[in-house]
């Protein structure tokens, strides 16, 4: 006998549909999204997330909880993205989704057909959990690849008048975001997203973290075992002064 864990059920899709998009950068794009079914829709804390469902079929059908997964009616599993919004727009009910361009996958093929306005409509899901603020932190580090720029913006907005420092890995200078906050940004570029791990963890040997410091890390999953391996092996960082989350494989 199979002892499967039983998850919470997740909040219900809200059907949305594309109203506009505008490029981030060469690598990224945001894609706005809205629609009467996002009434009620609230972000409470910063770096949350939402599922976004993609369509794999002529009409976009909204999958059944399962258990312990999502399902289409045929038992096959939907397409669905988890991603940060960069911010919703309780008045005009718009939801903004920044989306960086991978090579395969079903998530870069929409966002380049919403921007030659022929995307069709999707549903998402969420929020998810978000991040709660340290209010006791005497500076706070935020470490990330591109897939961590919305949450990194959106901790800056929230964050104390306390030291910040951000480290960003990007794949050209072109990648580099207005951050919309006084902060030290150190904007490292790499070939790859994945090589985030190890220049993080140069920069963090030679960071003096000092008494206090919390660290928020979000990015290629290898990369953050790196920096989890780093901090609570080498340096003794104490795990609870920290966010690491592994965003994508």
């Amino acid at each position: 006998m199979t002892n499967r864990r039983i998850r919470k059920e997740p909040a219900p899709f809200r059907r949305v549909a594309v109203v506009a998009t505008e490029p981030v950068s060469p690598w990224m794009t945001r894609v706005i999204v809205g629609g009467e079914e996002l009434e009620g829709f609230a972000i409470e804390l910063p770096a949350a997330s939402v599922r976004l469902l993609l369509p794999t079929r002529a009409e976009l059908e909204i999958p059944t909880w399962a258990g312990n997964e999502f399902l289409l009616a045929d038992g096959t599993r939907p397409s669905i993205r988890t991603l940060t919004p960069r911010r919703f727009d309780p008045d005009r009910l718009e939801l903004a989704l920044d989306i960086v361009h991978h090579d395969g996958g079903v998530l870069t093929p929409w966002a380049d057909a919403a921007c030659a306005g022929s995307a069709p409509d999707v549903a998402v899901s969420g929020p998810g959990r978000g991040h709660e603020i340290d209010a006791d932190a005497s500076a706070f580090i935020l470490i990330g690849d591109e897939t961590a720029i919305p949450a990194i913006c959106q901790l800056l907005e929230s964050l104390p008048g306390v030291p910040l420092q951000t480290f960003i890995a990007v794949r050209g200078v072109d990648g580099r975001v207005d951050l919309h906050r006084s902060v030290d940004e150190r904007w490292h570029l790499v070939e790859s997203p994945r090589d985030l791990g190890s220049v993080a963890v140069d920069h963090l040997a030679l960071a003096e973290l000092a008494e206090g410091t919390y660290i928020w890390a979000a990015g290629e999953a290898a990369s953050m075992q790196s920096i989890r391996k780093y901090l609570f092996g080498d340096r003794e960082f104490p795990r609870q002064r920290t966010t690491i989350r592994g965003y994508w494989k």
